[in-house]
């Protein structure tokens, strides 16, 4: 609804989802200007936010033992910490060149 009401007039929006159990297609069928286009599943180059929980892993996560959820809490929000203190790194993980739709 929020999207379908912020999208101009005579534009239609395109969300684009993985395959998550609670993505369904159905979401967007009350509304004429939003569409829902799914990404294949395994196809985590489709899904930058892939590549982050990859290097969260590799850096911060890998081989860990955690005490109790609020220790998960704080070493995932560390984790997301680091990974968004460098703005290139962000931008090269979840920039996508074929995607580009302003010139």
């Amino acid at each position: 609804e929020q999207i379908s009401r912020v999208t101009e007039k005579g534009r239609h929006a395109v969300v684009v989802m993985d395959g998550a159990g609670w993505h369904t297609d159905d979401v967007a069928d009350a509304f004429s200007n939003v569409s829902i286009v799914k990404i294949p599943p395994y196809s985590p180059e489709l899904n930058p936010i892939e590549q982050v929980w990859s290097w969260m892993r590799q850096h911060y996560l890998a081989n860990q033992a955690f005490k109790d959820y609020d220790d998960i809490v704080e070493k995932v929000c560390t984790a997301w910490n680091r990974f968004l203190e460098s703005s290139q790194r962000v931008t090269k993980m979840c920039s996508r060149e074929w995607i580009k739709l302003i010139s």
